[in-house]
C-alpha cells in the first residue's frame, strides 16, 4: 500500500472478495526523512507496526512519509493490519543503479528496478515470513491464471494507464504468487470505487516524479553523489565538429531538444552521448531514427524466441506498442527490428515485447541499430507465428 488510490482500491477489492489482507508500506528513505519523523512507527525488526489512529497529513510524493500516513489511514478505514517494511538499505541499491547508469551515459528506469528488486523481490520474501500466499499491488496490469501451469502477464484493460511495461522483469516463477486486482478496471472507475468506499485518497493526485528525485533534478543528484564524475565537455555535430560546451553529459538524454545550449538556426536534438570522451552529439530529428535495437539482461515470461518472431514492442513506458520482429540468440540477449524506424531509442531504457496483450518478456536496451547493415539479417528467417 503506497498511500495512493490504486493500491488502496486493490486492498478494498481483495477484502470484498474474501481474502485476508495485510497492508504493507515500503519505507525506502525519502529525501528529508528523519528518525524523529518515524517515531510514530514502532520498529519490530524488518516490519514496523503502525498506529492507525494518526490523521492524514497530505501528499508529498511516491513513498514519502505523508504517503505512509495516507496508507495507514486507509488501512484503518478498511480494518486491516498495517506494517511498514524497512527497505531503506535495499533501496540504496536502486539509487546507486540510477547514478551509475547516468554516469555510464545511459537513461535508467528506476521504477522497473524497484518492482524487480523490491515489490516483487524483497516484499515476496517478507510475505513468506508472515505466511501470505500472494503479493498484491495496485498496478494496471493483469495476471491470467486460467492455466495454473502457465500464468501469463497481460496489459491492463485501461491501455492509457497500462503498467505491464514496468512489470516485465518479474520472475516467471512469481506470476502465480501475484494479484493485480485493478488491472481489469479503468482509472475513472477506480476513483469512483474509492469514493463509494469512503476511502480518503479517492481524489489524491497520481505521483509523477521519481520518489528520490522530488525536484526532478536528476543531474543534481548525480553530482551530489559522484562529484568527481561530473565535468565540462564538448558538444559536437554529427560530423564531429565542436559547436559548444556542456557542464556534464549527465545533464542530457537521447532525444532531448530543449536546454542543449547551442543554436544552429534549426531544431537540434541530442542523438548520442559518449561518457568515455564526455561528448554530446547533436543533430537533426532524422538522426534519431533507429531500425531496431539490441538488448540484454533479458527476462522472458515465455520461451525465448530463438527464431525471428513477430510481436509488438514498447521502447519506453509511455510509448504505444509498435510492430516489430524479435530474435533471441541467447537467453540473456536479444535483437529487435522495428517494422518502421523509431526515434530516440535510448540505451538504458527497457524494451518490452508483447503478443497482443500478453507480455512475452523484455530487457534493457544496449544500443540502437541505426542501419540495415547492423541488423543480423532477420528477413532471411521465417518468423514464428
Amino acid at each position: 500500500m503506497s498511500g495512493g488510490v490504486d493500491s488502496s482500491v486493490a486492498a478494498a477489492l481483495l477484502l470484498r472478495e474474501g481474502y485476508e489482507v495485510v497492508g504493507c508500506f515500503m519505507r525506502l528513505g525519502s529525501p528529508g526523512e528523519t528518525l524523529d519523523e518515524l517515531q510514530p512507527y514502532a520498529e519490530e525488526g524488518d516490519g514496523v507496526v503502525c498506529d492507525p489512529s494518526r490523521a492524514r497529513i497530505g501528499h508529498q510524493g511516491c513513498c514519502s512519509i505523508n504517503d505512509a500516513a495516507d496508507a495507514r489511514l486507509v488501512a484503518a478505514r478498511l480494518g486491516i493490519p498495517f506494517y511498514v517494511c524497512n527497505f531503506k538499505k535495499d533501496f540504496g541499491r536502486i539509487i546507486d543503479y540510477f547514478v551509475d547508469e547516468y554516469n555510464a551515459g545511459r537513461t535508467p528506469n528506476p521504477c522497473v528496478r524497484c518492482n524487480d528488486w523490491l515489490k516483487f523481490g524483497r516484499l515476496h520474501d517478507y510475505a513468506r515470513q508472515i505466511e501470505a500466499d500472494y503479493v498484491a499491488s495496485g498496478h494496471y496490469a493483469r495476471i491470467d491464471a486460467s492455466d495454473p501451469s502457465r500464468p501469463r502477464l497481460l496489459r491492463g484493460i485501461d491501455h492509457g494507464k497500462d503498467q505491464s511495461y514496468v512489470l516485465f522483469g518479474t520472475p516467471v516463477s512469481r506470476l502465480a504468487q501475484m494479484l493485480l486486482p485493478i488491472g481489469a478496471m479503468e482509472k475513472r472507475r477506480v476513483r469512483e470505487f474509492a469514493r463509494e468506499m469512503d476511502l480518503p485518497v479517492f481524489d489524491k493526485p497520481d505521483s509523477q516524479e521519481i520518489c528520490f528525485v522530488p525536484d526532478n533534478d536528476y543531474a543534481g543528484l548525480v553530482r551530489r553523489r559522484t562529484p568527481d564524475r561530473m565535468a565540462a565537455g564538448e558538444i559536437v555535430d554529427t560530423a564531429g565538429h565542436a559547436i559548444g560546451t556542456h557542464a556534464g553529459h549527465q545533464h542530457f538524454t537521447i532525444g532531448q531538444r530543449r536546454g542543449i545550449g547551442v543554436a544552429l538556426g534549426y531544431p537540434l536534438y541530442v542523438v548520442e552521448k559518449d561518457p568515455a570522451t564526455n561528448t554530446i552529439t547533436v543533430g537533426e530529428k532524422n538522426d534519431l531514427r533507429a531500425a531496431g535495437c539490441t538488448a540484454g539482461d533479458a527476462n522472458w515470461l515465455v520461451d525465448p524466441p530463438a527464431n525471428a518472431r513477430t510481436c509488438t514492442v514498447k521502447i519506453r513506458y509511455n510509448a504505444v506498442p509498435i510492430p516489430a520482429t524479435v530474435r533471441a540468440p541467447s537467453r540473456d540477449e536479444f535483437e529487435v527490428v522495428f517494422d518502421e524506424p523509431q526515434l530516440a531509442v535510448a540505451p538504458g531504457q527497457a524494451v518490452v515485447c508483447y503478443d497482443g496483450d500478453e507480455v512475452l518478456g523484455g530487457g534493457w536496451i544496449i544500443a540502437p541499430l541505426t542501419s540495415e547493415s547492423e541488423i543480423r539479417n532477420p528477413q532471411s528467417e521465417t518468423p514464428d507465428p
